[in-house]
């Protein structure tokens, strides 16, 4: 038997779901910077960028650009990074995506793909240029697997958002 309408219960669940799946998915993926994975050089991507860039493009009128202080801050707060590294990257990252949505008349998986990649590139040079005004000392030769395999990840980054982004809105 089929019901034909929600109850209050199933609604206050659909406004919640609706509502805070992109930010707990993208809290849950700054989190995974807490996971012991050891490393010698820079090779995990930062997750948390690539699943906050796929919510961006895929769902661009949901956020605006001040979503991107509060989560860059937990990201830093999390993530170790300089207080502010994220706070300022994810907001550029979020205005150069409103000034390319202004822009353009359509885009596809490629175009997303193709901006999500310059995104990551800019992100990464970034967090790079800070560390070396912080005192590193690192060659960005080093950031080129990380680079790399963030590139390679935001398609599957970007079709568990997709299936987030499905579950999110289904009845």
């Amino acid at each position: 038997m089929s019901r034909i309408a929600l109850t209050s219960g199933d609604m206050l669940a659909k406004t919640l779901r609706r509502r805070y799946v992109p930010v707990a998915s993208t809290v849950a993926a700054c989190l995974l910077a807490l996971l012991p994975i050891v490393a010698s050089s820079p090779i995990v991507p930062d997750f948390a960028f690539l699943v906050l860039i796929a919510w961006r493009l895929l769902r661009p009128e949901m956020w605006s650009v001040l979503i991107a202080i509060p989560l860059g801050l937990f990201n830093d707060l999390v993530g170790g990074h300089p207080l502010g590294q994220s706070v300022a990257l994810w907001t550029i990252a979020f205005l150069a995506f409103d000034v390319l949505d202004s822009r353009m008349l359509f885009r596809d998986y490629w175009m997303d793909w193709f901006f999500a990649s310059l995104a990551v590139i800019l992100y990464t040079f970034g967090a790079w240029f800070i560390a070396q005004l912080m005192g590193s000392e690192t060659a960005f030769s080093v950031m080129v697997p990380q680079l790399v395999a963030s590139i390679l990840a935001f398609p599957l980054v970007a079709h568990i958002v997709l299936a987030l982004d499905r579950w999110r809105l289904s009845r």
